[in-house]
């Protein structure tokens, strides 16, 4: 899907979508900057990969960290083709909204919106210097349908749509593109969280927060990976400003 030699950027690349992102992107010719917070994470998705990858510690809720980590990039490989701001957090588990605390909720947004913020606003300038790129953002389900118990996380995750399409909006005529992808529950660390909040085994949680769905299962890592890719290639060139659900048809009901 026309990857060769682009250089690539994802954050929260330690594990889950943004891990296997990388090693497919790595297989697929791409030159890698790749960040998370967890290092030990960083060091196992390198092993996995077969091409040129540039790592960086990287906590998305600080600014110079994601400028730090855009920076790397150019110094790596001299440009930014395609980042994925992809790093994320679960939050506060399932209670009413009355009940998440103030600390709960600014460092669910401080992750999941201000990461995605201070991701686009280190990545845009350079992608205009050079007149093209492509950034895809990571939202959720619950950034376009009501997450009932889930409020802060359904706050952040809106926020990440909107920004996506003022961005989408602003920069349309300047080369760039910007969507963003909105996954159900799919089998990763963040879903882990929620199976301890559950107090479950693993298989009847899954089918717990998946009865709504109608294809009454989680999705796999690669199902929604696969679309990533898809959404940055060269071949889908005229998708903009989109919030892509890829979610079993969670949204369609």
């Amino acid at each position: 899907m026309g990857y060769e030699n682009k250089s690539v950027l994802i954050t929260g690349a330690g594990s889950g979508f943004g891990q296997r992102l990388a090693e497919r992107l790595s297989g697929m010719g791409a030159r890698l900057v790749l960040g998370d917070i967890n290092e030990a994470g960083l060091e196992a998705t390198k092993a996995l990969c077969t091409g040129p990858v540039t790592l960086l510690r990287c906590d998305v809720s600080k600014e110079a960290d994601c400028q730090a980590l855009v920076a790397a990039g150019v110094e790596a490989y001299g440009g930014l083709d395609v980042a994925y701001n992809n790093a994320g957090m679960g939050g506060h588990g399932p209670k009413p909204l009355h009940e998440v605390t103030h600390e709960e909720f600014d460092l669910t947004l401080r992750v999941n919106t201000y990461g995605v913020f201070y991701g686009m606003k280190a990545q845009i300038p350079v992608m205009l210097q050079a007149g093209s790129g492509v950034i895809l953002n990571t939202s959720s389900v619950a950034g376009i349908l009501g997450a009932p118990f889930l409020g802060a996380y359904a706050a952040a995750k809106h926020a990440v749509v909107g920004l996506t399409r003022a961005a989408a909006d602003e920069y349309a005529r300047k080369g760039l593109r910007v969507n963003a992808i909105c996954p159900a529950f799919a089998d990763t660390p963040i879903m882990d969280g929620v199976v301890g909040h559950l107090g479950l085994p693993k298989e009847e949680a899954f089918a717990k927060v998946s009865s709504r769905v109608p294809m009454r299962r989680v999705a796999d890592v690669d199902e929604i990976v696969q679309a990533m890719i898809w959404a940055c290639s060269d071949e889908n060139s005229f998708m903009n400003g989109q919030a892509l659900p890829i979610d079993g048809g969670l949204s369609a009901v």
